[in-house]
This record gives structure tokens, sequence and C-alpha cells, in this order.
């Protein structure tokens, strides 16, 4: 019985983590989309200040959503999930002017089924996973500091292998979020309302960023 118990509040917050996650993409899509279709993507992205601002702004939403959440209540920390995945919009709005629209429908869809299949892992394994985090941490790092430097390179070589070593980053933290969000689950002392918020937050970035690199490979651009 209370093995029950455990197994259904273990799945209605899995759910409630999953349906946050997916009005986050779609506050970032529905966002995107109006952002390019309107052309104020244009002003954004032609004015350095702007751009400025709305990274600082992302900077600061997700640093008090990792710092802060155990201490902010439920509704703040909904309301900056929400805040950063608009604001993601906002920047994301260029790759509907560098992609066709088919390409970019055709990546979303690859991206989910992926998805999925590594969630589904994440939440079966008996592995321990703890220690991914540190890894796949530096792993991060140093190929955001190699795709930096790339920027003034410009190998494309090298472009193309930083891509698919953050896809398999990111699969990596898909597994193991989706597996932290499991044990999470089941900790009787965490506010069930503040974990399917946190865990939401961290499966949307994954899901992000694994779309973003897979749009970079396979994505038809417009030219």
């Amino acid at each position: 019985m209370g093995g029950d118990f455990l197994e259904n509040s273990e799945n209605k917050i899995i759910s409630k983590t999953f349906f946050w996650m997916f009005l986050g993409l779609l506050g970032t899509g529905l966002v995107a989309f109006y952002t390019y279709t309107s052309d104020l993507y244009l002003s954004i992205f032609s004015s350095p200040s702007s751009l400025g601002i709305l990274a600082i702004v992302e900077v600061v939403v997700v640093l008090l959503f990792s710092f802060l959440f155990k201490k902010l209540p439920p509704l703040v920390v909904g309301i900056l999930y929400f805040i950063y995945s608009f604001i993601n919009g906002f920047t994301f709005s260029s790759i509907f002017a560098v992609f066709e629209l088919n390409s970019i429908i055709y990546v979303f869809f690859l991206t989910a089924i992926l998805y999925a299949v590594l969630a589904f892992c994440g939440y079966k394994t008996n592995i321990n996973v703890t220690k991914w985090s540190t890894i796949l941490f530096i792993a991060l790092i140093i190929s955001l500091v190699a795709s930096i430097i790339n920027i003034f390179v410009g190998n494309s070589l090298l472009d193309i292998a930083l891509n698919w070593i953050i896809i398999f980053i990111f699969a990596g933290y898909t597994v193991y979020d989706m597996h932290i969000l499991k044990e999470l689950s089941n900790d009787s002392s965490l506010n069930p309302e503040k974990i399917y918020i946190y865990c939401a937050m961290q499966l949307y970035l994954d899901f992000i960023n694994l779309f973003i690199r897979l749009l970079s490979i396979f994505g038809r651009s417009k030219d």
C-alpha cells in the first residue's frame, strides 16, 4: 500500500514536471515566432545593448533560481522559470531567420524523440549517476570556452566536433537530471511544488541545448 502511494506521488511529480517543461518550451516557441514575424528581432539583434540586457537578465534569473530555490516560495520560482523561458524566446527568434521552417520542425521532433529515449533511460537506470554532475560540468565549460575561441578562429570542422561533443554532454545531463528528478520526487522533506518547477527548468535547459546543437548540424539554412 505504501509502495503504491510513493509510486503515485512520484508519477504525479514527474507528470507535472514534464507539463511545466512543455509550458516553458511552448512559451519560448511562441515568443520566438512572434518576435520574428513582427520583425522585432531586427531591433534586438541590431542593438548590442538590447542583447546585453537580455543576457544579463537571463544570468540573473538563473542565479536567483539556482541559489535561492529553497528559500523562495513556489509562486516566485514559477515566475522566474517563465521569465527565463520568455527571454529565451527573444534570443531564439533568430533561428527563424537562419533556418527553414520545415527544417526547424523536423529537428524539433528529432530532438523530442531523442530526448524521450534519454529521459526514459534516466528514469529506469539503476546506475549511480551522482558523480556525473562534476564530469559533465567540467566538459561543458571546456566545450564552451573552445566554442568562444573558435568564433575568432573560424574552424568549421572544430565547430562541428564541438556541436557533437555538446550534444553528448546534454544527453548525459538529460539522463542525470531525469534520475535526480526520480530521487527528489521520493524525498518527503522537499516541497513537491518546488521540485517539479526546479526539475522542469533543468530538463527544459537540456532540451533547448540539444535542439540548438542538432539544428546547427541538421538544420537547412535559408541561404
